[in-house]
């Protein structure tokens, strides 16, 4: 008969010889290949004696003695046989369980799409048009993706970023129900599926099990942040440091010491980045330190956009959107990223560029702010020009000024929010609050009452929460943009904003800086060329000869 290993059931492994049968009942482990724990079951061949059943380690010679002695005296057959056919099963499980492990690491490796000929040059083709940006915001939007034009625009950028060695991280920030979800979900599906990671949950070590280089140059879609608390920490040192190590014992389960007379040793589970992190959250003060080293999305929770949003429902629900349209457009933005390839970015206008001294945390929100334009500067590889170092030899790309054009378009609402010394949630309640109030004075009779509300007014026209409001009215009081209205004999509080033109006048201030920055800019780079345009002209001049006159003049005086 021949010997080997039955593997049809994984829950039941069959081992037959002429004859015992020896059935490992409930598998056998992949993890530990310094053990072999299992349930067996071992019988005789056309015999009616019961068999013997047992778990042990079949690596533990203690163990395996003491089993081959009982299985001898109930089965009455000898310990030799016995002995030998364990050995054979043995050697059949460690065949078996090292393919199981081979298959396992084969479907655990990300399929990674080979480009046909024609497909790199449909992608390039793309990343050479004129107006790139503008062309890539429509695909993203005939994708799938409703409204959020600003937003989604910069969430691309920074998933396309991934491939550097700085990558930038995202918060989609905005109350439940706003899409946050929806918004990270579909900008990633246009990120190739072998080069991010989604996840639902995190516990608190589960970064440091995946493999040393598995999220290397991903990107990491966390659904909820709300669910991730406990992994908060590793995530932001992968972010800062591109790299966590976790030490671990690992005891020795054979039972013997290692050649140093240790039971234990130490284990470092290292995982390496850089990564590219995404999440989304409802509360935006809880993730401080993390949002510290990520661009905030605040989402657009307007009246407009709740409706695009359910026109969008009503006609797929009647069949008028062409999803299979939309998943080619995501194949193709897909080949667009495979496409693009690692280069080093050098921004010449870096040290002109500056912040307004209204940011918050300026540091960090400067670094973002340059690495953004760079971000800019990658997707259009295929439009600048290859550049050597000429000690190094290597290959670069510099920033060009409609890159820095197209980041102060993009980043300027997300640098008004990073100057603002109010949450997301209550600027969108105060600004609401202002729209209130602005079309209340068209219907109210008296000028000084249409500036002054009550809360409860406000609640029942914004449909608020009673605790959401309260706390909204103590960072309004504390930033002295709302006061109280006191009157005599009125029991009822009302409420005045203090300055309705506020964040308006931030915003200009902001505008202002860019503008300023952007137009010395292109003053120093036309003075350059200017003249390096006169440099040139004189060099091309051809020079006068001199005159027969001048030269006897000269014989003359040097006679």
């Amino acid at each position: 008969m021949s010997k080997k290993l039955q593997t049809n059931n994984p829950d039941q492994l069959i081992y037959k010889n002429d004859i015992l049968q020896l059935t490992v009942l409930g598998g056998i482990k992949l993890e530990g290949l310094d053990r072999m724990r299992v349930t067996i079951k071992v019988q005789e061949q056309e015999s009616s004696r019961p068999p013997v059943r047992h778990n042990l380690d079949l690596y533990n010679d203690n163990q395996l003695e003491k089993f081959i002695r009982k299985v001898a005296e109930k089965l009455e057959i000898g310990t030799s046989i016995i002995a030998a056919s364990l050995s054979e099963l043995t050697e059949e499980l460690e065949k078996h369980r090292l393919q199981e492990i081979k298959a396992r690491e084969e479907l655990a490796k990300p399929v990674v799409k080979k480009l046909s000929t024609k497909e790199i040059e449909k992608a390039e083709t793309f990343l050479k048009q004129k107006d790139l940006l503008k062309k890539t915001n429509e695909l993203i939007g005939k994708s799938g993706v409703i409204g959020e034009e600003i937003n989604r625009q910069v969430m691309y950028l920074i998933f396309t970023q991934r491939k550097q060695e700085q990558p930038l991280h995202v918060i989609s920030l905005g109350s439940s129900g706003t899409g946050k979800t929806h918004l990270q979900e579909k900008v990633g599906e246009l990120i190739p599926e072998e080069e991010r990671v989604s996840i639902t949950t995190l516990s608190e070590n589960a970064f440091y099990y995946f493999g040393k280089q598995e999220l290397k140059n991903k990107v990491i879609l966390i659904e909820d942040l709300d669910g991730a608390e406990n992994a908060l920490y590793p995530l932001r040192e992968l972010q800062t440091k591109k790299r966590i190590v976790k030490t671990i014992v690992q005891k020795n389960n054979n039972g013997r010491n290692l050649p140093d007379g240790r039971q234990a040793q130490t284990k470092y589970l290292i995982v390496e980045g850089p990564v590219c992190v995404a999440g989304c959250t409802t509360k935006e003060h809880i993730y401080e330190d993390n949002a510290n080293r990520s661009f905030l999305l605040y989402l657009d929770e307007s009246e407009q956009q709740d409706q695009n949003i359910m026109d969008y429902q009503r006609q797929l629900s009647a069949g008028k959107i062409d999803t299979y349209k939309q998943k080619e457009i995501q194949e193709f933005l897909q080949n667009v990223q495979r496409t693009l390839k690692p280069i080093r970015v050098i921004n010449p206008f870096a040290e002109q560029l500056v912040l307004p001294k209204s940011v918050f945390k300026p540091r960090r929100t400067n670094n973002h702010y340059l690495q953004f334009i760079e971000a800019i500067t990658f997707y259009y590889q295929y439009q600048r020009e290859k550049k050597y170092n000429k000690e190094t030899g290597e290959e670069y790309i510099e920033v060009s000024i409609e890159d820095i054009e197209n980041a102060n378009r993009l980043l300027k609402g997300i640098l008004l929010r990073k100057s603002d010394e109010l949450t997301g949630n209550c600027r969108n309640y105060l600004e609401n609050l202002k729209t209130y109030l602005k079309a209340k004075k068209k219907t109210c009779a008296e000028p000084s009452r249409s500036k002054q509300f009550t809360a409860l007014e406000i609640r029942k026209q914004l449909r608020l929460p009673k605790t959401s409001q309260w706390r909204y009215h103590k960072q309004l009081a504390d930033s002295y943009l709302i006061k109280k209205v006191v009157k005599e004999k009125k029991q009822t509080n009302r409420f005045e904003i203090t300055n309705e033109k506020e964040y308006s006048e931030l915003e200009a201030q902001i505008q202002s800086v860019l503008d300023d920055c952007l137009s010395k800019i292109k003053l120093s780079v036309a003075t350059r060329q200017s003249l390096s345009k006169a440099k040139s002209k004189r060099s091309t001049v051809p020079k006068r000869s001199k005159t027969k006159v001048e030269r006897l003049n000269k014989t003359e005086t040097v006679s």
